[in-house]
Formats: C-alpha cells, structure tokens, sequence
C-alpha cells in the first residue's frame, strides 16, 4: 500500500507525537509498504530525505521554533504551508490511506487532503491537541479550537487514541460522533551497547534515580527535584536528561533547595547514550502533570527499571500499581519518595518489578501494533 503521513513534527524534530508516528512509518516500510511523510522544516535539515525506508518531505512554516517546541504561529501556518507539497504528492500517487497525527494543527490537512482525494483517513489524537492542563492555550480551554478538533473528529473515518486517558479526555471535552479506538504506541526493542557506570563517570556507591523529555511546565520536573529534600541521604541523585525553556528555572530550585550538586543536567543526549543512562540507573520516575502516553517509560520498561510515575495520564494504561511500578498523586514529592524507598528497601519486590516490566514491553510489538491499525475499519473501508 502506499501511505501518506502527516505530522507537523517528525524526528529529529518535536517531541513523542513525532516520535510515535515515526515508529509506526518505519514498522509501515518493514512490512511491505510505501510511506510519504510531510512535516515541517527546521535549520538545514533537507526539505526532502529517505529515512530508513520513509520518505521524508519537509516544509517552511511561518514564525520562529525550537527544535523541540513550536511557536503558536508555527503551529497554526502549518495546515496552510503543508497544502502545496501535499497536493502535489496527492496529485503523482494514489494513497490507500491517509495516517494524520495531532487533531491540530495537523488535522485540517489530513480532512482536506482526505476529502480531495476520496482516501480513507487515520486520525491519531496524543495528548496535547485534545488536553494539556499546563498550556494557556489548550484545545479543550478555547470555543474555536473545539471547534476545529469536533470538525477534523468527525471528518475522519478511525480516531485512534494512545491511551485511555486520551479517549476519555476528548469524550468529556468534544462532540466526537465517531468511535474512539485506543492502540498503544508502537514499540520495538532498540539496540545499544551497554556500558559500566562508571564508564558514563557514575558512583557505585550511589543511587540515581533517571527522567527526562522537555523541560517544559507539563514534565514538573520541579517536583522530582524536590524528591531530594524527603531522600536526605547524598547517596541519591537525579540524572535529567533533554532540555528546554524551564531548565534554568530547574536549576535555580535545586541551588535554593540545597541539592544542586545532587542533579545531573545530562543535556540532549544520543539515542545510545540515553539508553546507557537508563540501563545504568536504578529507577525512573515520571513527575509529569498529565501525559499522552509516556513514550520513555516504555523505554525504561525496555531495560527493567522499576517506575515511579503520575496517576493522571496515558501512563496510568502501562503501569499496574505494586506489579509494574508504583503511581502516585501529581505534585506529591512525598509520595514519590516513599515509593522509591520501598523499591531501595525491597530487593525481592525491586526484582520482581524488573521482570514484569521486562515482559510488560513485549505488548507493544511494533508489528502487532501497525497490523492493528492496518485493518478494515468499522466503517467497512478496507485498508488491507
């Protein structure tokens, strides 16, 4: 089949939205099929590059954006930028199906171009297109963004969520007519050669507890910090790895909270890298105010480490309290540190938690996953 995917971001650019729909692109080319993807430019990327097996086509959008954040012009000129090149594309190849991530800002596209061309369309909603409590300017916050999010749900012939979370957060929110299906992120086991921690200039005598993403408001990355002052022995330490606009503000509260010398700003870091911090930490915890999904807890699955993560998420679907990990009320730092005693303390319980995370992963099979998607959907359109 021939696919065309849109996604305003896509690595290396964006966050776990663009990540996800990359995982399923390149699970897409290992199964047989040819996939066209349109993003947006940033720096000097190439506007058009074959990524493992997925074409990649990118576009000028208007207003300034980080490499891993957008600016709200950015957002809202993407639709409109991408039109051109994706007609184009429409216009040279026959598309079975139409895969579009992010209700907005990519929806619209994926509606027009559906409407157009008469293809079936795959609407994947994450997390922050239908809720983030941590933005102004949130979908569910804003009359006319609903409103463009029920016209782009109910125009597309699957809505596919991430998590439960999500399904429930865009029943509560909008007027979707159709049927929301929850599919996980794909996932498969990435390769990496571990290393010793003290070759990553780690203490044995020490204990780390791993996070990271962006260092935006949503992660609270504030409240792991905070960790610390409960934890009072020196003996435990933060690795955070990524960046973004509130890491100052990260690292002003661990010198005013006496801890700055307990917290590792790792910086963005190699996918190798990341996994050997992962593989060389003792636990992961996830502080977020609410997530989509949780791309890197399946990655701390991936290695076996025990997790420490927010009730108010996509998260609350992998983690089964007590067998997997442990969940915990948002901003609660207390509860987080109690957690992460009992799994220091409990070198039975520790272990029994690495197993079932182990196993835990396997659910996520890329290729169960992508054959999941590629079904014939409850409107009888067949995809496959």
């Amino acid at each position: 089949m021939r696919i065309l995917l849109l996604n305003y971001e896509y690595p290396p650019v964006g966050g776990g939205g663009g990540v996800a729909s990359q995982k399923l692109a390149e699970e897409y080319v290992r199964q047989g099929h040819e996939v066209d993807c349109v993003t947006t430019g940033f720096g000097d990327l190439p506007a058009e590059e074959t990524v493992n097996g997925v074409n990649v086509y990118r576009v000028k959008v208007f207003g300034g954006r980080e490499k891993n954040s957008a600016g709200l012009l950015s957002l809202l000129s993407f639709p409109v930028c991408a039109y051109k090149q994706t007609k184009k594309l429409c216009n040279n190849k026959k598309y079975d199906i139409i895969d579009t991530h992010f209700a907005v800002p990519t929806g619209p596209l994926g509606v027009w171009m559906s409407k157009r061309i008469k293809t079936p369309l795959n609407l994947f909603i994450y997390g922050g297109d239908i809720y983030d409590p941590s933005k102004k300017f949130s979908p569910h916050r804003w009359a006319l963004l609903r409103s463009v999010v029920n016209y782009v749900l109910n125009n597309s012939n699957r809505v596919i969520a991430e998590a439960t979370d999500i399904k429930q957060k865009t029943e509560q929110y909008y007027k979707c007519k159709n049927p929301i299906e929850v599919i996980p992120v794909a996932y498969n086991i990435i390769p990496f050669n571990a290393v010793s921690g003290k070759e990553l200039k780690l203490s044995d005598e020490k204990v780390y507890l791993i996070s990271g993403g962006r260092h935006v408001r949503r992660k609270d990355f504030g409240t792991l910090i905070k960790v610390l002052t409960v934890l009072d022995s020196n003996n435990v330490e933060i690795l955070l790895f990524g960046d973004g606009p509130e890491q100052e503000q990260l690292r002003n509260l661990a010198a005013k909270l006496g801890v700055a010398d307990r917290v590792h700003f790792l910086g963005f870091i190699s996918e190798e890298k990341k996994f050997q911090y992962l593989n060389a930490s003792d636990i992961y915890v996830l502080s977020s105010l609410h997530e989509g999904f949780g791309i890197v807890i399946q990655e701390a699955m991936q290695v076996g480490l025990p997790i420490v993560a927010t009730n108010y998420g996509g998260q609350v679907d992998l983690i089964e309290d007590g067998v997997n990990g442990f969940l915990v009320d948002v901003g609660d730092y207390k509860a987080i540190a109690g957690k992460v005693k009992i799994i220091l303390d409990d070198d039975v319980l520790s272990t029994k938690i690495k197993r079932a995370n182990r196993e835990k992963i396997k659910e996520f099979n890329a290729t169960n996953v992508a054959k999941q998607i590629l079904r014939r959907n409850e409107k009888g359109d067949t995809f496959i």
